[in-house]
């Protein structure tokens, strides 16, 4: 049985969030593309926290880590953040690992941020999802449309979608040297809990 969507909205606009571009990655060959690495603007992770202040109570891992953008507005804030990707990509991590073979989170991390690589998506949710009971996920907001990932967004305590207001800056892959077009891609956070049985709520950030 599929699962009604509830709406709310913050009707306060947020000081310096103007209108931005994003990537395109989906334009690229999975050659081209190589690990999916496109660094993450601070404001995506600025707008989370101050969409969810409890995140500050957490300690985070992140999987996919890359130039550590998303982990260095986390400790900015004074949250803990556990950082692996891997390949080291000039940001200090507490080591190289793959993620999808990851069987324990690192010790007291209870929730996973990241920016996954856009073609292992499905596979970076699922499994954050065995690893630790929070999860939060930077994803196209086009990522809500499958079919096939019915019992992801609708069985496995998908809480709330934070969708932007505004596009986020573009996220260039990472050691990109092509143009620097524009693209009119949605991206949105995807917050999971595990065994949250609500409404999935839609919110605007």
């Amino acid at each position: 049985m599929s699962r009604r969507f509830n709406t709310k909205y913050r009707l306060v606009p947020q000081a310096g969030f103007g209108r931005f571009r994003t990537n395109q990655p989906g334009i690229h060959s999975h050659v081209q593309r190589g690990f999916d690495s496109y660094p993450t603007p601070a404001i995506a992770v600025e707008s989370l926290l101050d969409a969810e202040p409890d995140l500050a109570q957490k300690i985070f891992f992140e999987p996919a880590a890359g130039a550590g953008n998303i982990v260095r507005v986390l400790r900015a804030h004074g949250i803990p953040c556990v950082a692996r990707d891997l390949a080291k990509r000039g940001f200090p991590l507490d080591r190289t690992s793959d993620f999808l073979r990851c069987r324990r989170a690192p010790p007291g991390c209870t929730a996973i941020i990241t920016n996954p690589p856009y073609r292992l998506a499905e596979e970076f949710a699922a499994h954050a999802l065995e690893l630790v009971p929070d999860v939060y996920l930077l994803l196209r907001l086009a990522f809500i449309e499958s079919v096939r990932r019915t019992a992801l967004l609708e069985q496995s305590g998908l809480r709330v979608v934070y969708a932007f207001r505004a596009r986020l800056p573009r996220m260039h892959r990472d050691g990109w040297k092509g143009p620097r077009a524009s693209s009119s891609m949605a991206f949105a956070w995807f917050c999971w809990r595990r065994g949250y049985r609500g409404p999935v709520i839609l919110d605007r950030i």
